[in-house]
C-alpha cells in the first residue's frame, strides 16, 4: 500500500534517519515509536507528502485515498462541523458544493442538467446520501452529540471538541490509509474504546503515533521503531516490542550465559505472546506473524530509561486514611460531594471522574493545600506522604538555582554533589545538565525532577496526580514500573489506561452525588460500570 525507498532526512546536515526501506500493507496497524526528537511526527509528514525527504521516495498504490489527522484545529474554523468532517473525503465535498451551485443557478440550462447528472452518479458512488448520517455516527462515537453541533461553526466549539471533529474527519469516507498523530488526546475512556473498535475493524492501513501504551497494545499488529537513526518494523504490539527488547538487551549484557539458553527463553516468550486470545481479525493476523518470528528479528534498542523507584523509611500501620463526607465548591460549582472512604494497608487506589478538577481538588485537600467546605479526613499516625501535584509550576517558576541546589534540601541523608549527581544521572540528567537553572526546564524535565524529589522522601504513601503528562514512552514505562513495585500505599489519578490497570487494586469514582468504590482492576471497573449503565436503559 505504501512503499518507502531509500528515504533519508537531514536537518542542518545532521541525519535524523537514513536509508529507510520499508513497506506498509493493508489490513495492518503500525504503531510508530521513538524517543522524543527521534522524528516520529516528521516521519508521518513524509509519508503524507507534507514534507519532502532529503533522499529517496514514498510511493502509494494508485487510486489510493490517504486520510491524515490534522493538527491545526484552527484551520477549519470558518466551516461547519458537518463540512469539516465531510472534507475528510475531499472529492465528495467538492461534488456536494458544485451540486449546490448548479441547482442554485437561474436559468438552469441543459448543459447544467447533464453536469448535474454526472455529479449525482459520482455522488451516489461515494455514498454521498449517507454522508450526514455517517458523519453523525463518527461524532457520536467520539463523544460529541451530533444534533447539537452538526451545523455549528467549528470555531464555536471548545478546543477539546475541535480535536474530536478533526479525528472524525480523518476517519470519514472509508479511506484506504489513515495516518494518526496522537489520536487519543482529549478522548475519554469510552471514546478511546470506540476508536479502538473502529480501527480493529478497519480493513485498510493504519499508521499511528501515540504515547498511549494501552491503545498501541490493543490496535497494533506491528511496531515501527525509530532508533539508531533507522526506521525498522517489528511484528507485534507495544508490549511485545518492549518485553522482547528488554530480553535482547539482557542477552547482550550477559555474554557469559549460553546463547542456547537465551534463545530458548526468547522462543518461550514468543510462544507466550502468540498464545494470547484474539479479539479481532488484526489480532489473529498478529498471532500468525508472531508464530513465524525468529529470535534474530527481535528488536534491540538504544533507548535509556530513567530509574524510578520508591522506598519506605518505615512500614505503615493498619490505619492509613479515613475520609468522611468531604464536600467542596470551586467558583460556585459543586466539585466534591459527600466523598467518604477508608484506605487500608496495601491499597493502591486509582481515582477516576468525569470532572478532572474533582480529583485534583481532593488531593489538594488531603495534602492540606485546600480546606473542605464540609467533612473531615485523618491520616494514620504511622503514615508519611509524598505528593506529586498536577501543576508543579510553583516549584520552578522564579527559581534560579540549578538542579543540584534545587534537589539538595530534599535529601535527608547526603547532600554531597557526587551523590546528587549520581541520583540525577539515574534520572537521565548528566554532565553539565545538572547546572541548568530549574526555571528553564521542559515539562518532561520538571516531571523527572519532581519524581526525584519524591524518591528522596522515603514516604510510605504516594499521592500522585497525572504523573505521565509531558513524558515520553520510556519515562512513562519507568514511572509505571516504579509505582507498581512500590510496597506502600498509593492514591493516584492518571489518563494512562495501562498505568491505572497495572497499578490499582481499587477504583474510586468521584461522582456528582458521592463515590463509587470497587476493589478491582481498572478494566473490571469499566466492565462493571458499563453493565450498570446498560441496565438503566
Amino acid at each position: 500500500m505504501i512503499t518507502v525507498s531509500n528515504v533519508s532526512l537531514n536537518f542542518s546536515g545532521t541525519p535524523l534517519f537514513k536509508d529507510v526501506n520499508i513497506k506498509f500493507t493493508e489490513g495492518n496497524c503500525y504503531g510508530v515509536i521513538g524517543a522524543n526528537g527521534a522524528g516520529k511526527s516528521t516521519f508521518l509528514k513524509i509519508l503524507s507528502g507534507d514534507l519532502d525527504s532529503t533522499t529517496g521516495e514514498v510511493s502509494v498504490k494508485p487510486d489510493t485515498r490517504m486520510s491524515v489527522l490534522q493538527q491545526d484545529h484552527f484551520a477549519f474554523n470558518e466551516y461547519t462541523v458537518l463540512d469539516t468532517v465531510i472534507q475528510g473525503n475531499q472529492r465528495l465535498y467538492d461534488i456536494t458544493k458544485e451540486k449546490e451551485r448548479l441547482y442554485a443557478k437561474d436559468p438552469f440550462t441543459e448543459e447544467d442538467g447533464n453536469r448535474a447528472a454526472e455529479l449525482e452518479a459520482e455522488f451516489a458512488e461515494l455514498d454521498g446520501w449517507e454522508a450526514e448520517s455517517n458523519a453523525s455516527r463518527l461524532l457520536e462515537g467520539l463523544g460529541i452529540h451530533a444534533e447539537d453541533v452538526l451545523y455549528s461553526q467549528l470555531s464555536t466549539l471548545p478546543d477539546s471538541d475541535k480535536v474530536k471533529v478533526l479525528l472524525a474527519r480523518a476517519l470519514f469516507g472509508k479511506p484506504d490509509i489513515i495516518l494518526l498523530d496522537e489520536p487519543t488526546n482529549h478522548l475519554d475512556v469510552n471514546a478511546i474504546h470506540w476508536l479502538e473498535d473502529f480501527l480493529l475493524d478497519f480493513e485498510g492501513t493504519v499508521i499511528v503515533v501515540s504515547h498511549d501504551r494501552h491503545f498501541l497494545n490493543n490496535v497494533c499488529t506491528h511496531i515501527v521503531d525509530i532508533d539508531f537513526g533507522k526506521v525498522q518494523i517489528y511484528v507485534g504490539n507495544y508490549e511485545f516490542w518492549y518485553e522482547s527488547s528488554q530480553l535482547v538487551q539482557r542477552m547482550i549484557r550477559d555474554q557469559n550465559k549460553k546463547n542456547e539458553e537465551k534463545i530458548k527463553e526468547l522462543q518461550s516468550f514468543i510462544q507466550r505472546f502468540s498464545a494470547n486470545k484474539s479479539k479481532s481479525r488484526q489480532a489473529t493476523s498478529r498471532k500468525k506473524l508472531i508464530e513465524k518470528l525468529t529470535v534474530e528479528e527481535l528488536p534491540v534498542s538504544s533507548r535509556r530509561y530513567p530509574f524510578v523507584g520508591f522506598t519506605m523509611d518505615r512500614e505503615t500501620g493498619r490505619d492509613i486514611l479515613e475520609v468522611k463526607g468531604i464536600c467542596k465548591k470551586i467558583d460556585g460549582e459543586q466539585v466534591l460531594k459527600d466523598v467518604s472512604f477508608i484506605a487500608g494497608k496495601g491499597d493502591k487506589i486509582g481515582f477516576v471522574s468525569d470532572n478532572e478538577l474533582a480529583m485534583t481538588t481532593l488531593f489538594q485537600i488531603l495534602m492540606g493545600e485546600l480546606e473542605p467546605d464540609e467533612g473531615t479526613f485523618k491520616w494514620g499516625i504511622s503514615t508519611s506522604q509524598s505528593y506529586f501535584p498536577k501543576d508543579n509550576n510553583r516549584f520552578f517558576d522564579g527559581h534560579e538555582e540549578n538542579m543540584l541546589d534545587w534537589l539538595a534540601p530534599y535529601s535527608r541523608t547526603d547532600t554531597l554533589e557526587s551523590t546528587l549527581r549520581g541520583f540525577l544521572g539515574r534520572m537521565l540528567f548528566s554532565g553539565n545538565d545538572v547546572y541548568k537553572p530549574v526555571n528553564v526546564l521542559s515539562g518532561g524535565e520538571k516531571v523527572r525532577m519532581m519524581l526525584s524529589r519524591m524518591m528522596l522522601f522515603g514516604s510510605n504513601v504516594l499521592v500522585i496526580d497525572q504523573p505521565t503528562n509531558h513524558l515520553d514512552l520510556e519515562s512513562i514505562t519507568a514511572v509505571n514500573n516504579g509505582v507498581r513495585d512500590f510496597k506502600g500505599n498509593v492514591l493516584f489519578a492518571s489518563h494512562d489506561h495501562e498505568f491505572v490497570q497495572t497499578i490499582a487494586n481499587r477504583i474510586i469514582e468521584l461522582r456528582p452525588d458521592g463515590v463509587l468504590d470497587k476493589e478491582c482492576t481498572y478494566d473490571e471497573f469499566l466492565d462493571f460500570r458499563a453493565a450498570r449503565e446498560a441496565a438503566k436503559k
